[in-house]
């Protein structure tokens, strides 16, 4: 699946699409009053005052000049701004249609709690949507402001503590796309980024099934350490005792494309050094690292990595 980085000038959705044209025809705009004045400033540095004329030119002629450059040649691009904006605004989606996939969102001090309510699925920091139906995001925050954005699909909305904000969108083609919290939010968020997968509609069928299946131990030893380390005071997987919230569902974990809220490939080597010492790869988070002899630690790891 190729994944999209190129933001908001590489539209992948009719949203995206609506708001690229907007920024192309204002850049389009720009471009034109930029290059009408070069021209009269040039003309008028090297215009050639006639012989014996003393005076700088005036009269009619100059206020003409002055009212076209300095009136209405401003308000007509105003206008044309004004304009293509609300005709935009009128065409993006202010609610979401019946059958659009509601989506859950919380912005957290550093990562990103992703639920499903009518499919009953619960991830963190990657979101799979289907090509072609229309998504509701929900969002809000645990915490202090932060502000969800895909560029590639439009729109940007701030996740707020105190209230849900919905943001439809609607991606058409597959591919995987970055976003990033785009409101300062504390230590780590330039760190604080979300993968949105948008696949077929019979792949994202089949990850929805997958993804509602309890974990299954195939490392045995590892569980039993998980169980009884500090990790299950904040991490919930579902078909054990553990059942925190403080921290990202770990249930599918191995599953997923990233570590750390995107920050690195979800690796044996990138997950071995995130579990060991979390503090020194991404300073502020409330993750610790587990008091754990090499061995346990080892079979902790083994049993992170099966969780698919």
């Amino acid at each position: 699946m190729t994944q999209r980085g190129a933001g908001s000038l590489d539209p992948q959705g009719p949203v995206a699409e609506v708001m690229a044209d907007l920024w192309w025809l204002m850049l389009g705009l720009g471009v034109v009053v930029f290059a009408v004045f070069v021209v009269l400033l040039a003309a008028g540095l090297f215009r050639r005052r006639p012989a014996g004329d003393a005076e700088p030119a005036s009269g009619p002629a100059a206020s003409r000049w002055i009212v076209t450059g300095g009136v209405v040649m401003p308000v007509v691009v105003l206008l044309v701004v004004f304009g293509a904006t609300v005709q935009a605004m009128r065409v993006l989606p202010a609610d979401a249609p019946p059958e659009a996939l509601v989506v859950e969102i919380v912005g957290h001090q550093w990562w990103w709690e992703v639920r499903y309510p009518a499919e009953g699925i619960t991830t963190a920091n990657e979101v799979h949507i289907p090509v072609g139906r229309p998504v509701a995001f929900e969002l809000t925050s645990a915490d202090v402001i932060h502000s969800f954005w895909v560029p590639p699909l439009g729109g940007k909305l701030d996740l707020l503590p105190d209230g849900v904000n919905t943001l439809v969108l609607q991606a058409d083609e597959p591919g995987e796309h970055v976003s990033q919290c785009a409101e300062f939010c504390g230590l780590q968020h330039a760190n604080h980024g979300l993968i949105v997968v948008a696949e077929p509609a019979e792949q994202f069928a089949t990850w929805v099934a997958e993804q509602r299946r309890p974990a299954v131990a195939t490392a045995l030893r590892g569980r039993e350490v998980f169980l009884r380390s500090n990790c299950v005071d904040c991490h919930t997987i579902r078909g054990t005792p553990a059942s925190a919230t403080g921290g990202p569902d770990l249930t599918h974990f191995a599953s997923r494309r990233t570590l750390g809220a995107a920050l690195l490939p979800n690796t044996p080597e990138h997950l071995a050094g995130f579990v060991a010492d979390p503090q020194a790869i991404k300073p502020g988070i409330e993750m610790e690292a587990p008091e754990l002899d090499e061995q346990d630690l080892d079979a902790l790891l083994a049993y992170l990595r099966s969780l698919e």
